[in-house]
């Protein structure tokens, strides 16, 4: 192809066309992108090819305005236009940017945590953001562990964290910092609020739907039960749903994780006495061996930061 500009100008003067249709031409092909894209082809573009791609090019120019101005009306939010050459064609493509790209990443790291009752800000919750003063610094320097030690080999069995300590010295954010740490590196975690998923198992009894949540929450890849010990529990749900919930956890040697304002022995007490007041300290045993099993019981200590 000869000179770019003196080809270009020919192709507007043969055609013979309106005057609207001539000043879109004009407008298409005095944009640079467009110009560069042609003159770097020019061996393998014809005027013919120039004129039947005009439809392409034409959508190019109108779409890279709206990209360059952040419009969300463009045909493909978050995709910066690009042309190719399609067989003597010139083609519109779409190419995601580097902020959509990190919006997906961001977006798939959060679905691979399922979060039943939490706090939404637990999504977000860090490793690096975890203040590691004096009476935390055990129970970070185990999460890291446990992070690094199940990236390295998921199939064998890794003890999850018993993180006991008072309200508000950071129990819940570091599981959900955890979690948000094995999502970033591919793995899938559930987190829930057992007092309040106690509640919903009761309620699931009427509607017949006991069975597919209690598997859902039994089979998770890696479990995070938040708060346990919370509430006063009733024989059924200590026994068949969250002894059904440990013993399948501890046959598969599936992570688990747990926090609580009390420590295993006091849990133990706690859980041998039901809503009716009856006690059953063997029952109580039986759900605490697989609790140890499961976990390793780590101290957190420090002031009530929710009151900060």
């Amino acid at each position: 192809m000869e000179d770019v500009g003196k080809e270009l100008n020919r192709i507007i003067k043969s055609r013979g066309v309106d005057g609207r249709y001539r000043q879109m031409m004009e407008e298409v092909l005095a944009d640079k992108d467009v110009r560069d894209f042609i003159e770097d082809h020019k061996e393998k573009l014809s005027q013919a090819d120039i004129e039947k791609s005009f439809a392409k090019l034409y959508e190019f120019v109108q779409e890279k305005k709206k990209y360059l101005a952040g419009d969300p009306s463009m045909i493909a939010p978050g995709y910066e236009p690009q042309l190719s050459l399609n067989f003597h064609f010139i083609d519109v493509t779409y190419v995601p940017t580097d902020e959509l790209l990190r919006l997906k990443r961001e977006e798939e790291i959060r679905n691979r945590v399922n979060s039943l009752d939490m706090p939404k800000d637990i999504r977000k919750a860090s490793l690096r953001n975890f203040e590691s003063d004096s009476g935390r610094k055990e129970a970070l320097v185990a999460a890291f562990e446990f992070v690094d030690n199940y990236e390295e080999n998921p199939k064998s069995f890794n003890r999850g964290l018993y993180l006991v300590g008072s309200f508000g010295v950071g129990k819940t954010y570091l599981l959900g910092a955890v979690a948000h740490e094995l999502a970033v590196k591919g793995f899938e975690t559930t987190l829930l609020h057992f007092p309040t998923f106690a509640g919903e198992m009761k309620q699931a009894i009427s509607n017949d739907k006991v069975g597919p949540k209690l598997d859902e929450v039994k089979r998770s890849p890696i479990l995070m039960i938040d708060d346990i010990g919370a509430d006063s529990m009733s024989a059924w749900i200590r026994d068949e749903v969250l002894g059904v919930i440990l013993q399948h956890r501890m046959q598969e040697q599936l992570p688990t994780f747990f926090s609580s304002n009390f420590n295993m022995d006091q849990l133990e007490k706690h859980l041998s006495v039901t809503q009716r007041g009856d006690e059953e300290p063997l029952k109580a045993q039986r759900i605490m061996e697989r609790i140890r099993y499961l976990s390793k019981e780590i101290f957190v200590a420090g002031e009530n930061r929710r009151n900060g």
